[in-house]
């Protein structure tokens, strides 16, 4: 059984749909990153997506044994959406970005990827990591984290989506056997 400790990035402030493009994080906060570094298993080896604000924030938790970065760990790829803002995209496709969030499955945004292929992506990494050490601390995104939590907690895409996911805070639970230990925490 291994205990995943997801940590959302630092906040990068952008004010539009960010997946794949690589903004850094702001981590001015060192209280909070201070706070999160002890809040965490100090032993746990630390893996992270391989996008800058994700490999930044996994560096300010001090040192640890680290994991090679991951892309499957990354956020959801918008696309042609990428960068823009929900008011763009809904002026101009408003069917396709209403489909794509209230109903979440197998819709995606034209040259990105749907809610299922982000979970599938995420699962297959977790797996794999799986039974790799007792805890491991995955520090992450959005969109993965709550893919994860799907899974662990047996939630439909649209029931998951009710969750908050802030940057910097922590969300624990086991796969193998599903259990849900704690969700959005900010230590």
């Amino acid at each position: 059984m291994t205990r995943f400790w997801l940590v959302r990035h630092g906040p990068t402030h952008a004010k539009a749909m960010i997946g794949w493009t690589d903004l850094p994080a702001d981590l001015s906060d060192t209280a909070a990153l201070a706070r999160l570094t002890v809040h965490l298993p100090p032993v746990a080896p630390v893996i992270s997506s391989d996008l800058a604000r994700a490999v930044a924030t996994a560096d300010a938790l001090g040192p640890r044994l680290r994991l090679p970065h991951d892309p499957a760990l990354r956020e959801i790829h918008f696309g042609h959406w990428e960068t823009r803002t929900f008011a763009q995209i809904e002026a101009e496709s408003p069917a396709e970005i209403r489909a794509f969030w209230d109903q979440p499955g197998d819709t995606r945004p034209p040259g990105g990827e749907s809610w299922n292929d982000l979970a599938a992506r995420t699962h297959a990494a977790l797996d794999r990591l799986h039974g790799a050490a007792p805890d491991v601390i995955v520090v992450a995104h959005f969109g993965p984290i709550l893919a994860t939590l799907q899974r662990a907690a047996g939630l439909t895409a649209s029931q998951v989506f009710a969750h908050k996911i802030d940057n910097l805070s922590v969300t624990c639970l086991t796969l193998t056997p599903p259990k849900v230990h704690a969700i959005n925490h900010r230590p």
